[in-house]
Formats: C-alpha cells, sequence, structure tokens
C-alpha cells in the first residue's frame, strides 16, 4: 500500500489576532495549487464556526480546538493532501502536540509576529476593542496569555514584511527542508 502521506505536510501559521495569519496563508495556498499540489487550508476563524462551534475561549476548550484542528490536519495529509492551519493556536502544547501528530520533518511552525499595538491598530473585526472594554473575555494577548513559539522555522514580523514577503520567505524554508521543489 502506498503512503498518501509520505509526500505531505502541514504549514502552521500561529500569531495573535490581526497579525496577517490567514491572509498569507491563503497566498501560500495559492502558490501550492499553482504548482499542481493538493492543499486544503483551515482557518481558525470558519472552525470556530463549524466543527468547533462548541467550544468557549476558556484555557481547556482552546487546547481543545487545536487538538481538534492538529488531528483533523492529520486527517487531511493522510489522503494525501498539504494542509495549511491558520489559528491563533495561542499555546505551545497544543502546537507541539500537532507537530507530533504531522511527523518528523513534515510540519512548518510559521509564527506570524507583531506587536500588540500594530494588531490593535488593525482590528478589523473590532475584537480588541471590545475585549478593552470587558465585552469579550479570555482574548489572547489582553486577558489571555499568547506563548510565542520558541524556534518556529518561519518568524515574520508582519507588522515590516508584507504577506507576500511573508508567503516568499514560507516558500524559502519550503524548499530548504526539501518539502516543495520550486
Amino acid at each position: 500500500m502506498i503512503d498518501a502521506s509520505a509526500s505531505t505536510f502541514v504549514i502552521w501559521f500561529t500569531g495573535i489576532s490581526g497579525a496577517g495569519k490567514s491572509t498569507m496563508a491563503l497566498i501560500v495556498e495559492e502558490r501550492l495549487r499553482e504548482q499542481g499540489l493538493l492543499v486544503h487550508n483551515l482557518d481558525g476563524d470558519a472552525l470556530r464556526h463549524g466543527l468547533n462551534r462548541d467550544l468557549g475561549f476558556g484555557d481547556a476548550d482552546r487546547a481543545e480546538n487545536i487538538r481538534r484542528v492538529g488531528e483533523l490536519a492529520r486527517l487531511f495529509n493522510n489522503v494525501g493532501m498539504i494542509v495549511l492551519v491558520a489559528a491563533i493556536s495561542p499555546f505551545r502544547a497544543g502546537r507541539d502536540a500537532a507537530r507530533e501528530l504531522a511527523g518528523p520533518g513534515r510540519f512548518v511552525e510559521v509564527h506570524v509576529d507583531t506587536p500588540l499595538e500594530v494588531a490593535e491598530e488593525r482590528d478589523v473585526k473590532g475584537l480588541y476593542r471590545k475585549a478593552r472594554s470587558g465585552q469579550l473575555l479570555d482574548f489572547t494577548g489582553i486577558d489571555s496569555p499568547y506563548e510565542a513559539p520558541s524556534n518556529p522555522e518561519v518568524r515574520i514580523d508582519s507588522s515590516f514584511a508584507t504577506p507576500e514577503d511573508g508567503a516568499d520567505e514560507v516558500f524559502r524554508v519550503l524548499r530548504a527542508m526539501g518539502l516543495v521543489s520550486a
């Protein structure tokens, strides 16, 4: 039997709300598709409205949310798809567990890093404003922690780099890891 997951991998975009994870993931997804690769993009917001709508935002529910996303990524890998995940995923332990599920050399952690002040300025959804006023509790970066990756494969400071620059860096690392050829 052929192992469908042998040529697949997971690119996990993590960072606080407003960092630019989803935008960068969409660009990477498009470029992978242009190469004729099978790819699926799991966006944290979309999953929260569907598969994980039964979860809240306390620490235990956040951990369960990321556990489910990691398992889903593994299932997509098992049928031969490259998976992109764009989710805050605030805890290292959850990201580490997802890395373990993907397997050695098949997990690329992309920390889309931006200062809190910049993310608050962007605040297109008004979430930081609601969190600051007490209308939204357990908001990552305000009253709930974000544990930045200690050694991600890619770190992009999105307060300076454009999403396209970030995608370029992701592809440079994918080539260096032997996951893509072009």
